[in-house]
């Protein structure tokens, strides 16, 4: 079994001893700021290492409690796995507690433990009055069926109780997955001598190697990871839920921020406009309203951005989610299930959450077709994202999949070796049998809509079919081809069965043509007289003309000239038999009987389709037949 790494965190109101309890956990005093040493308050998010063994490692995050700070426990509790809620035995619960839990259930996070700290403090009546409190407090919310916990951190009661308690807790949790893509979103950067920029985070999703190359977002900067290590232990990998420090190569650290992301995949969406599934707190004490704005939290990013609703104006009082908009003021990276908060910037408040279902999100209109768009969006299946893809797409790669239909790998690859209707082509390539079929229609549609135009021409030319067919890429065109029996060859398309052919009301008109021209045996007109003399107007003149090549009936002597097929061959074959192996314009002349005129383009045309080769005056024969 794969070894399992985990983040807690600490939360509670100010002043209830998450950080000394943390400390008395794992003898670590995440206090390492001169402000915070001066305050006796948590400003930034601490870390600390809480266990650690062959089979598992945790981490502890301790988040500020403080109201000025929540923006910062929103970073910490970003990537946590399971929650302690700190509440002190001597106040009970109070604003920040009850803002710190909406918090966490906003953000997915349903594994918690309840500590009632500072039980020295109190004596047995009143730890009793709090710890009844804390209960009423739990009630219909996700940690109503939390454990809860007595522990003093400066006696150490309790103590060794609570860590065994989150061990066990944690075991029976199936950790982050290393399946996925790498990401770790940044809540903290800092050089360090001689190493230089060094960044730190939880790791959301995958493993990271140490040299391997990583892309920081939304900047788009490569850079590669020089080192890793975990709470101050050198590692040659980073893993799904760890805490890791990465140094990196060649990036100053001013050009670096709380909220970018490192990843190591190209799909990831870096993105203005999120469509969302929001879920509005009953304890707002301010009307929300269209085109509000709200500063957004998400992962460790924290942006100002506007709400846009398309089924409301205004939010009186709403209990279930709301599908709608939020268009960023800045870039963030996001991926479709990621959790986010709401806060308004003035009067400050907590106003609500929920998560991401298009990362990607468009310019909607107001009313039920945008409302009926989201709700698909948000119930969708991978199966259907990637379809709605597709029907707007045709055929996409891998990586624009991944990063507009908000899939993992892992989720691709089930869906593309679970069902044979999904087409996988050259270059990862993908599309659906549906797609392909539709796209075998739109060919079949245009042949016989061509054949019915061009009669007199074999078929269309697969580049000429391929720009009628803009909304499919070419090698979608080309497999749709190989699945359908149609005719090819040297690059031209017909149907099964289709023979070119004059139009009925031609027929007779180009047969006269035909006669007149062999009539005149080796002493024809320019094609142009022939034409007007059985009267077939100039625009017809070129299909016909060259229907005539391709068919055998004549053959062309130059631009203007052309002789009947039959009295080619036969002037070909009586020079082939009256001259020797070579012979010149003189021995031609006296078999053929042509003038000048005549006889240097036939010769010509023996020489192009290669029934002669001319040596010098000479020629010498090397082929039969004429290719027309």
């Amino acid at each position: 079994m794969a070894k399992q790494y985990y983040t807690i965190g600490m939360a509670g109101h100010i002043d209830h001893g998450k950080t000394t309890l943390t400390k008395a956990l794992t003898s670590v005093d995440t206090d390492r700021l001169k402000e915070e040493k001066e305050r006796s308050i948590s400003i930034e998010p601490g870390f600390a290492p809480l266990y650690h063994d062959e089979d598992m490692e945790i981490s502890v995050v301790d988040v500020p409690g403080h109201e000025r700070f929540i923006r910062q426990m929103i970073a910490g509790v970003a990537g946590i796995d399971l929650v302690v809620l700190v509440v002190a035995a001597d106040e009970g619960v109070m604003p920040q507690t009850k803002e710190h839990l909406d918090i966490l259930a906003l953000l997915g996070i349903t594994h918690g433990i309840v500590v009632l700290t500072k039980i020295s403090k109190v004596d047995e009546e009143l730890r009793d009055m709090a710890l009844e409190e804390v209960m009423d407090e739990l009630k219909e919310t996700v940690f109503e069926r939390a454990p809860v916990l007595l522990a003093d951190s400066l006696s150490g009661e309790g103590v060794e109780e609570l860590k065994q308690k989150i061990i066990t807790t944690l075991k029976d949790m199936v950790s982050r997955s290393v399946r996925g893509d790498f990401r770790l979103p940044i809540d903290q950067v800092f050089t360090v001598k001689g190493q230089g920029t060094v960044v730190r985070g939880t790791v959301f999703g995958g493993t990271l190697d140490t040299g391997e190359e990583i892309m920081i977002l939304p900047q788009g900067i490569h850079t590669k990871a020089k080192q890793i290590q975990a709470h101050h232990r050198k590692e040659s990998r980073a893993f799904a839920g760890q805490r890791a420090a990465i140094n990196l190569s060649g990036v100053g650290y001013k050009e670096l921020k709380r909220g970018n992301v490192l990843v190591t995949s190209t799909h990831f969406s870096v993105t203005n406009t999120i469509d969302v599934c929001l879920e509005i707190l009953y304890a707002v004490n301010h009307p929300i309203k269209q085109r509000m704005p709200v500063v957004v939290h998400v992962g460790t990013s924290e942006v100002m951005g506007k709400l846009v609703f398309f089924d409301r104006n205004k939010v009186e009082s709403e209990t279930e989610p709301i599908l709608c908009q939020i268009r960023l003021d800045e870039s963030i990276v996001a991926k479709r299930g990621d959790r986010f908060i709401l806060r308004r910037p003035s009067p400050m408040e907590t106003i609500g959450g929920g998560w991401i279902i298009q990362p990607n999100g468009g310019r909607y209109k107001f009313g039920e077709e945008t409302m009926a768009l989201l709700q698909s969006e948000r119930h969708g299946t991978p199966q259907e994202r990637v379809l709605r893809l597709l029907e707007q797409y045709k055929c996409v790669d891998e990586d624009f999949i991944l990063r507009e239909a908000s899939l993992t790998h892992t989720e691709l690859h089930d869906m593309l070796q679970g069902d044979d209707q999904w087409i996988v082509l050259s270059q990862s390539k993908v599309s659906h049998l549906k797609i392909v079929e539709e796209c075998v229609e739109s060919i079949d549609q245009i042949l016989r809509g061509f054949h019915e135009e061009f009669p007199l021409l074999k078929g269309i030319n697969s580049g000429e079919l391929k720009q009628s067919l803009k909304e499919y890429t070419g090698d979608l065109v080309d497999y749709a081809i190989e699945q359908k029996h149609w005719k090819q060859s040297s690059g031209i398309l017909c149907l099964e069965g289709f023979i070119p052919h004059l139009p009925p009301q031609w027929e007779k008109r180009c047969s006269q043509l035909l006669d007149l021209l062999e009539a005149d045996g080796r002493q024809v007109k320019d094609m142009e007289e022939y034409f007007h003399q059985v009267g077939i107007p100039p625009k017809w003149q070129s299909d016909f003309h060259h229907f005539f090549i391709q068919e055998k009936k004549i053959v062309p002597l130059d631009d203007k000239k052309a002789y009947s097929y039959q009295i080619f061959m036969k002037a070909v074959e009586d020079l082939k038999e009256k001259t020797g192996e070579t012979f010149d314009i003189a021995d031609a002349k006296e078999v053929l009987g042509l003038s000048r005129k005549y006889m240097i383009p036939f010769l010509e045309k023996l020489d192009k389709d290669g029934l002669t080769l001319r040596i010098q005056e000479l020629r010498k024969w090397i082929g039969t037949g004429a290719r027309g």
